[in-house]
């Protein structure tokens, strides 16, 4: 397994899905692809069911061009995707896959969320018992007794758990507060965690006076909570300026710091650059502290409709 950088990056957005709001194209998509290769961030994070395809066709047409050993490719099976009647629906899902995105294999492959997951699991691990070229097999949305029985599935046939991806923030620690983060330590797990800006709404970019674009989901979500919002942000801002970088960097590098790999929506060459110097900043204990007594103090609900809180 080639080694993983410190960042993954998510082409959600890229599935124009109308999670985002707005419209990418591959023209606008490009430059954000090849800042991220130039700069050694070279893990993608992807999903069928982002768009529908969508979002691995775009992707694929970047990386075909590229060696296979210069980029790492995450994707996931989601349950909702695939014909639940079919004996080979796992393997359906993953030759469909792999046929989109021009590949003979992944990096990494997850099962997405937790609707029939060990089935899926199941499935997940008979398809790949025996393999020689076996991806980081990983669980996606799961609490700590759902990521327990994933892990005992996988070691049934032969393989392990090597993965798991939980939303995970300042304002929604959930995965760490129930152990989650304590287990993968202790098992050799990587814990990526995805949504660590919420979306934007850690950026520093949105506030009371400038709200997140209307009939967008994530709007619904964060624009009745700007005014906490924006007392995280300032604090953010003020950590930012004295390691003279941008607010999003932050909570970034906060998420590094709690030893996890964050996955970080990129839809501008800006937001790459952004994780590049992220990576770079290192916060104390005490900063780590007290960002998260302050955003524990703001008693925010980023549980989103897709998710659960993890316990």
């Amino acid at each position: 397994m080639k080694r993983l950088p410190k960042i993954a990056l998510g082409a959600w957005a890229w599935g124009n899905d109308g999670t985002f709001g707005g419209e990418l194209s591959s023209e606008t998509l490009r430059p954000i692809f090849d800042t991220a290769m130039k700069n050694g961030l070279n893990l993608w994070d992807t999903a069928y069911a982002y768009g529908m395809g969508t979002s691995e066709k775009v992707l694929a047409g970047f990386v075909r061009e590229l060696p296979r050993d210069a980029y790492l490719i995450s994707d996931k099976f989601t349950p909702q995707c695939a014909d639940g009647s079919s004996p080979n629906a796992m393997s359906d899902m993953i030759g469909m896959q792999l046929e989109l995105m021009g590949l003979d294999s992944f990096d990494i492959y997850w099962i997405h969320n937790v609707w029939d997951a060990p089935k899926w699991t199941q499935e997940l691990a008979k398809y790949y018992e025996g393999k020689e070229n076996v991806p980081l097999l990983g669980v996606s949305n799961h609490n700590l007794a759902e990521i327990k029985q994933a892990d005992e599935i996988l070691k049934s046939h032969g393989l392990k758990l090597s993965a798991v991806q939980n939303h995970y923030s300042l304002i929604n620690r959930s995965s760490e507060k129930s152990g989650i983060l304590d287990y993968c330590r202790e098992n050799d797990i990587t814990f990526f965690s995805y949504m660590v800006l919420e979306q934007g709404a850690l950026s520093g970019k949105y506030d009371t006076s400038h709200p997140m674009p209307d009939g967008s989901a994530r709007a619904q979500t964060y624009n009745p909570v700007l005014d906490k919002l924006e007392i995280l942000n300032t604090e953010l801002k003020r950590l930012a300026d004295k390691y003279s970088v941008g607010a999003a960097q932050i909570p970034v590098a906060w998420a590094i710091a709690k030893g996890t790999l964050p996955i970080i929506g990129v839809t501008k060459t800006s937001h790459v650059e952004d994780a590049v110097k992220a990576a770079d900043v290192v916060l104390s204990s005490e900063e780590t502290a007290e960002l998260e007594a302050l955003a524990d103090s703001l008693n925010i609900n980023a549980i989103r409709f897709w998710e659960k809180e993890m316990k």
